[in-house]
């Protein structure tokens, strides 16, 4: 069986940011397994909480996956 991979950082993914009046979706990519996520979230937030928000919904799903 594999080792597990270590988490995901900003570093290693493609994040996108798509501003819809008040709301903000935002796209993150693991560009090694294509792997996608898609979180929203108010604009309000700030772009540090909704990254680390998509952030931690990616590690999660990789982690998931099976």
């Amino acid at each position: 069986m594999p080792s597990p991979r270590a988490p995901l950082t900003e570093k290693d993914i493609l994040l996108e940011f798509q501003q819809v009046g008040t709301i903000v979706r935002v796209n993150a990519i693991d560009p090694r397994t294509n792997t996608e996520v898609t979180i929203q979230g108010p604009a309000s937030a700030g772009r540090a909480i909704l990254s680390h928000n998509a952030i931690n919904k990616l590690n999660y799903v990789l982690r998931n996956k099976g």
